[in-house]
């Protein structure tokens, strides 16, 4: 390395300034048109994308390895750009030390849309595998499944539009250049075992002017901006609650304010894959179904109006919290219905519950039989139980019935425990001031108006009157 110190070698280095592609300006590759991709299936829920930017050994991959960590509860894959360089020829090979790596159009920009796109449709898909000593990618190509959260990482993941709309999240990790450039230097020399002279001659030619020309510029499509990168725990925890918050929205929350989707995680997703097998016994459905329902109830409850109370603790100290609705009750639809009312009963002691029969003939033409609602039902909260909203129907005249008999329309929660969109639709858009609250939203209904992918007739598997 002789005796010429990091500023004398970078200073030796300033006097080019190469943000080309190439030193030479060779001819650049034609861009590959972008496949057409199909539309989103009907009820397919859409992933959360999230961008992660910012310059070369700034802390992108500790940012997206601490939020990775935190959403230990969702499924997520982690894209990164650099597996989507071009192949270098057998000219640029002899040169490669006059490429720049850090330019846009060293990237197949084409190829990565359409994996992004075809991750956000649902499919899996063949990712690159660059290797960076022969600069070519090589096979097996990293096979990567569809799931809950895509985090794109790279130095100019937001450089081109197309690729910034695939992002719900835009985040940039704005680490100091002399940060940067030290642990740049470190991995290069130690990892690597590069000369730092050759280092510094690539930061000077290639690195810093694309971070000035590319890179920085980008800054300002971010949503968020992390200093110090890794280190700041308190902006990664923060960006993780958003994401989990997001993640428990379905797309048709965006539409209706007044539907909420409880957050689904690993647990709940187990839950509803015993229950709607088809081959789990009834002791099994029963179980796992009274747990879901639980959780969805306790939800539920959440969305009562509540006024502040203090009480004495047994310390002697004053605690100030809420005081529950008390002029509550519950309506559960026959059958289906009645499996929710032990668990409404665990939550609320004493609570006086009420029953509508509604006589199911196909898709129309359904007509209310009977009912029997609790005394003063129009001064109350109703909590309306039923385990599937399929077209809509049933709720339709349930609700229907509650307003007639004096119920606010805001004062109704329609609990359930999967919803088609169909049904969503009907419900939301007849009672715009109810709120529905579900753990699963299906991906419609079937010719027979059967909830798909579904469970099956509930009350059946439930009470034990399947003929299976």
């Amino acid at each position: 390395m002789g005796t010429k110190t990091v500023e004398e070698l970078l200073d030796n280095s300033a006097g080019v300034h190469f943000s080309g592609l190439h030193v030479d300006d060779l001819e650049l590759r034609k861009s590959k048109e972008l496949p057409a991709t199909s539309a989103i299936e009907n009820g397919y829920r859409e992933p959360f994308v999230i961008g992660v930017a910012g310059g070369a050994a700034s802390g992108k991959t500790t940012v997206c390895d601490m939020i990775i960590e935190q959403l230990r509860d969702q499924r997520v894959v982690l894209v990164n750009q650099e597996s989507f360089y071009y192949d270098l020829t057998e000219e640029e090979l002899k040169r490669v030390h006059e490429y720049n790596f850090d330019h846009p159009d060293a990237f197949d920009t084409e190829n990565l849309l359409c994996c992004m796109e075809k991750l956000r449709c649902g499919l899996a898909v063949n990712v690159p595998n660059y290797d960076f000593k022969t600069h070519k990618s090589k096979l097996p190509a990293r096979k990567v499944n569809p799931s809950d959260v895509i985090i794109l990482e790279g130095i100019l993941v937001f450089h081109d539009l197309r690729v910034r709309e695939l992002m719900n999240m835009k985040i940039f990790v704005d680490t100091d250049a002399d940060v940067r450039l030290a642990r740049r230097i470190k991995r290069d020399t130690v990892e690597k075992g590069r000369d730092i002279k050759a280092v510094l001659d690539q930061y000077s030619k290639f690195v810093k002017p694309a971070f000035d020309d590319f890179i920085l510029p980008t800054k300002k499509y971010a949503d968020i901006i992390i200093p110090r990168g890794g280190d700041n725990h308190v902006a990664i925890d923060l960006i993780v609650q958003h994401i989990s918050t997001k993640l428990g929205q379905h797309n048709l929350c965006k539409i209706y304010p007044n539907l909420y989707v409880i957050q689904s995680t690993f647990q709940i997703r187990g839950m509803h894959t015993l229950i709607r097998d088809a081959k789990t016994t009834k002791h099994d459905f029963i179980f796992y179904s009274d747990r879901l329902i639980r959780l969805v109830v306790e939800h539920g409850l959440g969305h009562l109006p509540f006024k502040e109370k203090q009480v004495n603790t047994p310390t002697g100290s004053v605690y100030t919290g809420v005081e529950f609705c008390k002029r509550l009750c519950g309506i559960s639809i026959i059958r289906s219905g009645e499996s929710m009312e032990n668990a409404l009963r665990a939550c609320c002691k004493g609570i006086k519950i009420g029953k509508i029969l509604i006589h199911r003939e196909g898709d129309n033409g359904q007509q209310l039989i009977y009912h029997n609602l609790p005394k003063n039902v129009a001064d109350r909260n109703v909590l309306l139980l039923d385990p599937i909203l399929a077209t809509g129907n049933s709720a339709v005249q349930a609700i229907s019935l509650l307003l007639q008999k004096g119920v606010q329309e805001s004062n109704i929660i329609f609990l359930n425990l999967i919803s088609a969109p169909q049904g969503v639709h009907v419900v939301c858009k007849r009672f715009p001031r109810i709120k529905i609250v579900t753990s699963e939203i299906d991906f419609g209904l079937n010719e027979d108006f059967h909830v798909i992918p579904g469970m099956g007739e509930f009350g059946d598997r439930y009470f034990g009157t399947d003929d299976n």
